[in-house]
């Protein structure tokens, strides 16, 4: 008898999502695989095992979705009959980044051809996989196996930049329900990626019977997220920036800063991924936080938690929709989640973690090894 509940395949587990869903997961009993192309930034992984790897690899992606058993690895070479499905799939992996990042237009073909051949491989090596164990015609193995009784349960994390522009303009009433998705008209190439792919999975799912599970995530920030270089969200670089400035000093503000935005933080948003996991409800579904605040707003609640006064330059940048606010109507009616904690909670939380990255004047350390103390496996091409 295993140790453990379940099994859980984090797919861009170094980031900042995946890494504290590999840490959940394991709270709860899981045995975790994550993958990702680097090490989490911030902090040791917590997955049982860590696999660095390319998931735009077709090849790949089909190794990396086969659980070989809680003392097997992904190199481990085991008898077919050893291998399984596991029990769920996180997919995280993307190519994204904050508005300096999406709305330029510089990285529109390298975001959508990383994110829509990440989600194509994971999907359709699943579909393989579980063409082998309903017994049918193999097309990489070499025996027959028993049909499951049950089948991998895939989270997809999409965004709230795949709703239409037209329906953001008013700053102080945005409509992002769920059903106002449709005619289509996303603000930018990221959004388009992200509403294409979270179709492809509703079709793998209603074609080939992938359980699947589709979220909309509002800008959800917290701790070891990226705060700088430049793909780091609003909150982390509102907080960068008053961590460095001194009370009194001035910092820029892209656009008037009426541009209006919901935040979410990072626990809440692991909780409500969660519940939708152990639900029936495939989505899509927002979640998110119904605060809506200005940048401006947002800059004046960071001030504050810093007890500084803080002035403001607005200047040209990239600003996306004029209005964003997520509308949770729909999950708690259907799942009974709703956020709890305040952005002003969050962002408290944010800018003390920034101030204590600062006051270490270097960036992490990547260890080579994993919590048991075993090497992490590298595969393919990808350094540490």
């Amino acid at each position: 008898m295993s140790e453990y509940k379940k099994t859980a395949l984090v797919l861009g587990a170094g980031g900042f999502i995946g890494s504290h869903m590999v840490k959940r997961l394991r709270s709860e009993g899981y045995w975790v695989r994550g993958v990702d192309l680097k090490y989490p930034e911030f902090s040791a992984t917590e997955a049982n095992e860590f696999v660095q790897g390319d998931l735009r690899d077709a090849d790949f992606v089909r190794r990396v979705i086969q659980f070989k058993g809680y003392q097997g690895n992904f190199f481990n070479e085991v008898p077919y009959r050893l291998i399984e499905p596991f029990d769920e799939i996180y997919q995280f992996a993307a190519d994204m980044g904050g508005a300096g990042f999406v709305f330029t237009g510089e990285n529109d073909a390298e975001i959508m051809q990383n994110s829509v051949t990440i989600n194509l491989n994971v999907l359709e090596q699943q579909r393989l996989l579980n063409r082998t164990f309903d017994g049918e015609k193999k097309e990489w193995t070499e025996a027959n196996r028993p049909k499951l009784d049950w089948q991998t349960k895939i989270f997809y994390s999409g965004s709230a930049c795949m709703y239409p522009e037209h329906n953001q303009v008013d700053k102080d009433d945005p409509n992002c329900r769920e059903d106002s998705a449709y005619p289509a008209a996303p603000d930018s190439e990221y959004g388009w990626e992200k509403l294409f792919s979270e179709r492809l999975y509703l079709a793998y799912n209603r074609n080939h019977g992938i359980p699947v599970r589709i979220a909309r995530y509002h800008n959800i920030f917290g701790p070891k997220g990226t705060w700088t270089g430049g793909r780091e969200k609003a909150p982390a670089a509102i907080c960068r920036k008053v961590a460095y400035a001194d009370t009194l000093d001035t910092i820029e503000v892209w656009g008037d800063g009426e541009q209006t935005r919901s935040f979410l933080y990072i626990d809440e948003c692991i909780e409500a991924t969660r519940t939708m996991m152990k639900g029936d409800f495939i989505g899509p579904v927002n979640i998110g936080s119904e605060e809506m605040v200005t940048i401006n707003q947002l800059v004046d609640i960071t001030a504050r938690v810093a007890n500084k006064a803080i002035q403001k330059e607005h200047i040209d940048g990239p600003l996306g929709v004029r209005g964003r606010n997520s509308d949770n109507t729909l999950i708690k009616d259907k799942l009974g989640w709703t956020y709890e904690q305040p952005l002003e909670v969050g962002i408290r939380r944010t800018y003390n973690w920034i101030m204590g990255e600062i006051a270490k004047d270097l960036y992490p350390v990547e260890s080579d090894k994993d919590i048991t103390g075993k090497p992490y496996l590298a595969y393919g091409n990808c350094a540490k």
